[in-house]
């Protein structure tokens, strides 16, 4: 069963097909124009400029950044304006966000707006101011969480439901405010 490989080719040397003489010719030629050689770019002073640019710009940037303190610089008041960001807010980070924090604004605008302060209703109302002003400092705090650490799912819905409270607080107000008038709270249903 077993045989010499060299034997079974130099048999097979009969049967096996010449190529013709300008068969590596034909070859190139159609390699040649499937694949074109491209042509070698010269270095065109257009990327001569670029690179002038380029240089230019990190030069510039290298010496503002090492460039040493002013002497009326201190520490102190380089750590103060670092502080001194603006606080972002909902609507700074997605335009869906602005939306809602839109909408609730308004909406507690309204309702400020829609609630007559009478002698007879200072003390509720006072109460209840003094309650927004709470949760406003606490919507201030968080915005300022937000600038500082960036979007973050907590300090999302902490705003959100921090405007949502602002806003029931109101509601009750108005509702409390219809109990004590009722004579004004017809007028009010009347209205919507």
């Amino acid at each position: 069963m077993a045989q010499d490989i060299r034997e079974l080719f130099k048999n097979d040397k009969k049967s096996i097909e010449k190529m013709p003489n300008n068969h590596e010719k034909r070859f190139l030629e159609k390699l040649d124009d499937a694949l074109p050689q491209q042509k070698q770019r010269r270095f065109g002073w257009m990327r001569i400029a670029a690179s002038i640019v380029v240089l230019l710009g990190f030069s510039f940037m290298a010496y503002k950044f090492l460039q040493p303190n002013n002497a009326g610089d201190t520490p102190a008041i380089k750590v103060a304006e670092t502080k001194a960001q603006p606080i972002k807010t909902l609507g700074d980070f997605s335009p869906g966000l602005k939306k809602v924090e839109d909408y609730y604004l308004a909406s507690i605008n309204l309702e400020l707006s829609k609630i007559k302060y009478t002698p007879e209703t200072k003390e509720i109302f006072d109460d209840y101011l003094t309650q927004l002003e709470t949760l406003d400092k606490e919507y201030k705090r968080l915005s300022g969480d937000l600038s500082e650490a960036g979007l973050n799912e907590l300090t999302v819905n902490a705003l959100i439901d921090n405007l949502k409270l602002r806003l029931n607080l109101l509601y009750r107000l108005r509702t409390q405010l219809q109990e004590l008038n009722p004579s004004e709270s017809t007028d009010v249903k009347q209205s919507i």
